[in-house]
């Protein structure tokens, strides 16, 4: 447990064995101490992630929090983690960073600092601070339906500060057939596949439970107070109704997505749908899920049957 939570917390960075006190400017940490790094590629319990830039970079997925276990700790840019302020951790964004985190589910928005990796539960796109879930609603209930949209790099101490639009201003739902765009899934048979163009690919297997959050005591999940937003908290308009999905893969031929339709038609109503990506005409394969819950259940069974690349988006 202890090796777990130790990788799960901070892939790139030896732990020190002091605990020292993050300086924050308007609620973010202030950089002490961090650099700026994409990274190489890296290996969590057989999975391999791929850091890069992409500042392009704009997926939905579920979130998840970290505070108590990992707070005064090194993050894997060098920064301090302090739970209390608002900062993410992401598996392949570059450090630091800045990136819009919209909770799909309550139209909150809020700018966030990436400065650590994780979460590396399969499923899971983003780990918020304990400070950040509080701000956008989620923190009882343990995650979130959510959008996350790259920014911009994040300054570091001595750097000038950068300016971030309201999310009022800039926020635009991607349309239904917006396709996920981490996806490389991992051909069964004869499958032949093309992988989406845009963010790197990540090619679970792990099994490790969330690293974070979620009410453990046995009680079920208490919905968040819908409190009004603090400072700093945009509330936008999102579309309904924010459907989440196990997508196995997306495929260049329409045989092969009929392929993996019905490798998978015992999981549930099974859909293939067309994308055009870049002038190309791509079939995405999906299970549809009623709740996170379900969600997490149907993405064990999908990688189960060989398909390796998949993951939950909403849409």
């Amino acid at each position: 447990m202890a090796a777990a939570l130790f990788l799960s917390g901070c892939a790139e960075t030896q732990l020190g064995t002091h605990v020292a006190k993050s300086v924050m400017r308007d609620g973010q940490p202030s950089g002490a101490g961090g650099v700026y790094k994409v990274g190489s590629p890296y290996q969590i319990f057989g999975v391999w992630y791929y850091p890069a830039e992409d500042e392009t970079y704009d997926s939905t997925g579920i979130a998840s929090w970290y505070g108590p276990q990992f707070h005064g700790k090194p993050t894997a840019n060098g920064e301090i983690f302090d739970m209390n302020a608002i900062s993410a951790a992401h598996p392949t964004l570059p450090m630091p960073v800045l990136a819009r985190v919209t909770n799909l589910e309550n139209g909150r928005s809020l700018v966030v600092r990436v400065n650590d990796r994780g979460p590396f539960a399969k499923g899971r796109e983003i780990d918020l601070s304990r400070r950040a879930a509080e701000l956008l609603g989620y923190l009882k209930q343990g995650t979130a339906k959510v959008r996350v949209q790259y920014l911009s790099r994040a300054p570091l101490p001595g750097e000038p500060p950068v300016r971030v639009v309201s999310a009022k201003e800039t926020f635009v739902m991607p349309a239904p057939e917006t396709p996920a765009e981490a996806l490389k899934p991992v051909p069964t048979g004869n499958v032949q596949t093309a992988a989406l163009a845009g963010s790197q690919a990540v090619t679970p297997k792990a099994t490790m439970a969330p690293i974070s959050s979620a009410p453990t005591d046995g009680m079920q999940p208490i919905r968040d107070d819908p409190v009004s937003p603090q400072p700093g908290v945009d509330v936008v308009p999102v579309a309904g109704p924010n459907q989440l999905y196990v997508q196995a893969g997306a495929f260049s031929s329409i045989e092969n997505a009929q392929l993996v339709k019905s490798e998978l038609a015992a999981l549930g109503d099974v859909t293939v749908t067309p994308v055009n990506v870049s002038g190309r005409t791509l079939y995405r394969v999906r299970v549809p899920a009623n709740n996170v819950e379900m969600a997490d259940t149907l993405l064990n069974s999908v990688v189960d049957k060989g398909h390796h690349g998949a993951r939950i988006i909403v849409e």
